[in-house]
């Protein structure tokens, strides 16, 4: 299968010294739906920068659809499409203006735009309202026709950052289902960022972890989950001293049931073999200790386990800010133009 995203041993240098990208490499392959996850600083932002020309890599090499993108930025831009988390639909314009509007940052010829409108507003179930003005459209509508503006070229390539952001549960599974369709039918390979885990989880063929500049794991998200080794045991302490609580922490990491054991916010959370028969184990530990457990929790691990383990942080409620999406999508437009 052919890689339609390649990335070489990129590293991006700022001013001042600071690296935000280390020596990072990797492959999306065509018609992969691929998941770019980390906490805001990672990075992710600035090889999404480099991967759609708006900015030039200090070192490495970057390719989207077999396009150098600082040898071809030019032919590059017309193989990808970028939808930014902050909406970029114009409230003034119908759905058709919104989308004739995109067609001419791409300089699309005028007898296929209709065409093409037509089509994808289909995909997107807005036909029967491209006329009215997107004023009157719903959250959920407005990021559809969003959508649809980043496929009026009908890129090999789609760039999605937060699309499901801020919606309801419903119409983010509607977005979903939007997703799985342009890769099944059309073999479009997506590379997705997310802060919602099962969105992750239900989307991604594979997902990458980045953090600190570097990417830590990259695996199918099956895969990611199994690694962790076990079932998550999450505990609380009554007792707050931290002389008791480090004297507990050593002996709970010595039984070898216990793969590992961290803190977190109010909280320690430990990698058992099998939680059905090892909680017992950690129990008689307490025992000993003289120090009261105040909860204990038992679950199998997701993705924000995985994410939680290879990063120390909660993906949860982390987002980029309106303004840098803004300034973002601003950008492309001007560069197509």
């Amino acid at each position: 299968m052919a890689s339609m995203i390649g990335v070489d041993r990129l590293t991006k240098t700022y001013s001042g010294g600071v690296m935000a990208v280390n020596d990072v490499s990797f492959e999306v392959e065509e018609g992969e739906i691929f998941g770019f996850l980390g906490p805001n600083g990672a990075g992710k932002s600035t090889t999404i920068m480099i991967l759609t020309t708006l900015i030039a890599p200090t070192s490495g090499r970057a390719s989207v659809a077999g396009l150098d993108v600082v040898r071809e930025p030019y032919q590059a831009r017309f193989n990808f499409g970028y939808v930014s988390q902050e909406l970029a639909v114009d409230d003034s314009l119908t759905g058709w203006e919104n989308l004739y509007l995109q067609a001419g940052f791409y300089h699309l010829p005028k007898r296929e735009v209709r065409a093409r409108s037509e089509e994808i507003l289909k995909l997107v179930d807005l036909f029967e309202r491209a006329g009215d003005p997107v004023e009157t459209y719903s959250g959920g509508m407005r990021k559809r026709l969003d959508i649809a503006a980043g496929l009026i070229h009908k890129p090999k390539v789609l760039f999605l950052d937060e699309p499901t952001l801020g919606l309801d549960i419903q119409t983010r599974r509607h977005i979903w289902s939007y997703i799985n369709y342009l890769r099944n039918e059309y073999n479009m390979t997506i590379f997705l960022t997310t802060h919602y885990m099962e969105e992750a989880d239900a989307l991604c063929d594979r997902i990458a972890i980045m953090d600190q500049g570097t990417i830590k794991v990259i695996d199918k998200p099956c895969d990611l989950k199994n690694k962790l080794g076990g079932d998550i045991v999450n505990i609380k302490f009554s007792e707050t001293a931290p002389e008791k609580i480090s004297g507990v922490l050593q002996a709970i990491r010595s039984l070898p049931v216990v793969s590992s054991i961290k803190p977190h916010k109010d909280r320690y959370t430990a990698v058992v073999k099998n939680g059905d028969e090892d909680i017992p184990e950690i129990f008689r530990v307490f025992q000993h200790s003289g120090i009261e457990i105040s909860s204990i929790t038992l679950k199998k691990p997701s993705l924000d386990d995985v994410y939680l383990s290879y990063t120390g942080k909660e993906l949860g409620n982390e987002t980029g800010s309106k303004e840098d999406a803004t300034r973002f999508r601003n950008v492309m437009r001007r560069m197509r133009s």
